[in-house]
């Protein structure tokens, strides 16, 4: 095998390794996912939190490998079919860009998919809930209440502006939340 390889002109060698080295990486990141392992290379394949774009990455690890994948095999299949160097390399990059981009857009809609899972306390503002550990009158002590935010049962810290004290069973509604996520509440009437 070694002597097809060494005896190839430059031209189609270096097609020949972009399209094997490519495919050793794809098919390595493909098991690896597969297996649930990290393919992201460290931070190559993150958003940064603090980014407020729209999510769409064009140039990542995974959207490269594809390109150059691609862009290997188009290019031995333009070789093979008899085709010009300036063609073949003009089809292969189109077929890499055009790979790039379906990646891309599959990814980024897949991420769409992805629910974080990560409770946003504000959505509990308004909504009626039932005291579990009793609430300490004017903010004297944290207590527990059950609610449902998000689309499930919560169990959630809670104080009072009340008089009384909130004894477990009262049915109560949240009025604000403070800095660090505790809810306060109200008895409901």
């Amino acid at each position: 095998m070694m002597d097809w390889y060494t005896t190839m002109e430059t031209f189609p060698k270096i097609y020949w390794t972009v399209a094997l080295a490519g495919s050793l990486i794809f098919t390595i990141t493909l098991i690896l996912s597969l297996l649930g392992g990290e393919t992201d290379l460290g931070d190559v394949d993150t958003e940064i939190e603090t980014d407020t774009g729209i999510g769409f990455q064009f140039l990542t690890f995974k959207n490269l490998v594809g390109f150059f994948t691609i862009f290997g095999w188009s290019g031995i299949a333009c070789m093979d079919a008899g085709l010009s160097k300036p063609l073949t390399i003009l089809i292969s990059f189109f077929c890499g860009l055009i790979m790039m981009a379906l990646m891309a857009t599959m990814f980024h809609y897949m991420k769409k998919l992805n629910d974080s899972g990560t409770l946003n306390y504000k959505n509990a503002i308004n909504s009626i809930g039932e005291v579990y550990l009793t609430v300490g009158k004017n903010r004297s002590s944290i207590g527990k209440v059950h609610i449902n935010v998000q689309g499930s049962l919560r169990e959630l810290e809670a104080i009072t502006d009340e008089s009384l004290d909130l004894k477990p069973g009262s049915v109560i509604s949240v009025t604000e939340i403070t800095a660090n996520g505790i809810l306060i509440i109200k008895k409901q009437s």
